[in-house]
Parts: C-alpha cells; structure tokens; sequence
C-alpha cells in the first residue's frame, strides 16, 4: 500500500539525490564564473584593504574553500527539503494531471515548478555574481524576486485549474488553451514588474556574467527537474503495486 509516508521518504530521497547532483554542478560550473567576478571584485580594493577582504587571502575569516563547501551542503540541505515538500504537493496533485503515470506526473510537476521558482524569475531578473549589485537595494531586490516566484507559483495554480476545467475537452485543446493562457499570464508578470535595479558594472567582463547566470540557472534546473524525475523513478513502481486503485496517491 502506497501511504504518505512512503511517498514523503521517496521525496527526501529524490531532493537529496537531486540536492548532491545540483551541487556538484555548482563546483564544476558555477564556481568558475563565481571566482572570475570575484577577482574582479578584489582587483577594485586599494592595495591596503585587499589583506582584509580578500576571498583567498590569510585575513579572510572563512576561506573560499570552505565557503565553496559550506554552500554546497547548503544546496543539499534545501534539496532534501524541496523534496519533502514535492512529495507533499505531489501527493494533493493527483486530481491534475488524471490518467496520467506516476512518472509523467512528477516530471511534469518538477518542470512547472522549475518555471515558476526559477526559470520567470531568472528571465525577469537573472542571477547576478559577486561585484554586481548595490548592496543597499538587497532587500527591495529579494522583495521584487521573491514578488515573481509567488507569481510564477499563481500561474501554475490557476493552469491547473483551468487544465481541471477543461477535462471534458480533447488533449490538444486542452493542453493549447493552458499554454496560451500560461503565455499570456508569463508576458503580464514580465510586465508588470519594474525592470532590474542592478547595473553592470564597466569592469564587469560580458561573457563572465552570463556564465554565471547560465551556470545559476542550471544548477536550479538540476535540482527542481530533477527532483521530478527522481521522484517519478522512485514512485512509480510502488504505485503500480499498489494493491487497491484508492491506495495510489
């Protein structure tokens, strides 16, 4: 029998394999870009501060090193519990995606929630790396991109309920009504929310920017689609075996 338990355990599972796949992708990709903006960050301190900011020098109070692990235990930490939390979600879903597998399920799930966590709030304001960004507008800039993501998480609300409306509808008309609708909500949200307050600064290299934000954007595409997948794998056959239809989340 499939119980919640089950399924929360095949969560922690899939965010904690997903977790350790994102992180690495942070210290085989993101990393690189992160170093290059830093040493453009470091090369603006007069000689006389660089003893006490720098980010590989003796006066550094964490050294890179362990910033780089201490983060990379972070991203496994939030995958884990990412994981718990699309098990839940994944759980109360199943009125959305009727006849459809565990696996396409999951799968479908991650990547919405992939579009409205990371990827609208990445096209409206991507990822900038270190020497970007006024530190004084930190907080209207994480109110502005948290403003997004609650967005992007409305809009995959509202698709599923129109997509439940629509049930008695062929597939392709279904799913063409749901895209516009997503297309035309995702265009507003783009719209409606004031344009980045970060300027790039002129000693900030074009192609390290964009590293970084293709990197960033990778590295959440690692975590929440495979989170999905993950999940979808390791759900799936035990809700084939489930031994009663009601006992299939």
């Amino acid at each position: 029998m499939t119980t919640y338990k089950s399924i929360a355990l095949r969560g922690i599972a899939a965010g904690g394999i997903a977790g350790v796949a994102s992180a690495l992708v942070q210290l085989l990709v993101t990393e690189i870009p992160i170093r290059a903006a830093l040493a453009v960050e470091e090369a603006r301190a007069p000689a006389g501060e660089e003893a006490g900011h720098s980010h590989g020098g003796e006066g550094e109070l964490v050294s890179r090193g362990a910033q780089v692990v201490g983060g990379m235990l972070g991203v496994v930490i939030v995958g884990i519990a990412v994981g718990l939390v699309f098990a839940t979600a994944y759980a109360l879903s199943k009125r959305w995606f009727s006849g459809s597998t565990p696996f396409t399920r999951s799968a479908t799930f991650g990547a919405a929630v992939f579009g409205a966590v990371a990827l609208l709030p990445w096209l409206k304001y991507p990822a900038n790396p270190p020497a970007v960004g006024d530190p004084e507008t930190v907080n209207y800039r994480t109110a502005l991109y948290l403003g997004v993501v609650v967005a992007g998480l409305v809009i995959v609300w509202g698709a599923s309920l129109l997509a439940e409306q629509l049930r008695a509808q062929s597939q392709p008309v279904r799913a063409t009504a749901v895209l516009l609708a997503v297309a035309a909500a995702t265009a507003v949200v783009l719209l409606a929310f004031p344009a980045p307050p970060d300027t790039i600064p002129a000693d900030m290299p074009v192609t390290v920017l964009w590293q970084f934000r293709l990197s960033s954007l990778a590295q959440l595409a690692t975590l929440y689609v495979g989170i999905g997948v993950v999940f979808g794998l390791l759900v799936d056959p035990a809700t084939r075996k489930a031994k009663t239809p009601a006992a299939a989340l």
